[in-house]
């Protein structure tokens, strides 16, 4: 489980790799796995569980279970970050194949590029 969940959104594109499961109210193709995130400016990245559910227009939402236990939502169009379930200002950038998103002052993301496409 510790490979899989380390590697996992790295291997998100190719279809046959990603993991697949069934999760309840869904259609049975979120991805689940794990990220790197920090709740606070000052905290370490951990692992953070997530799953990423797809759209069909292209969009996809990330939820993502911080340390703590708070859940957060994060939703592209396009491989873009549009918006999160919060009122704090969020920021995304891409450098390489990693997507750095940042909510408020404090919590911060690395999702791996390529899961978004």
């Amino acid at each position: 489980m510790r490979i899989a969940a380390t590697v996992l959104f790295t291997i998100l594109a190719p279809p046959l790799l990603a993991q697949q499961a069934s999760v309840a109210g869904t259609d049975g193709t979120n991805v689940l796995g794990s990220i790197p995130c920090a709740p606070l400016a000052s905290a370490a990245l951990s692992n953070c569980p997530a799953e990423l559910l797809r759209k069909e227009n292209d969009g996809a939402t990330l939820r993502v279970l911080m340390p703590g236990g708070k859940t957060r939502s994060l939703y592209f169009e396009g491989g873009e970050l549009t918006s999160a379930d919060t009122t704090d200002r969020i920021r995304g950038s891409k450098q390489g194949g990693t997507y750095f998103v940042f909510v408020g002052e404090s919590e911060r993301f690395e999702i791996p590029a390529q899961a978004l496409q």
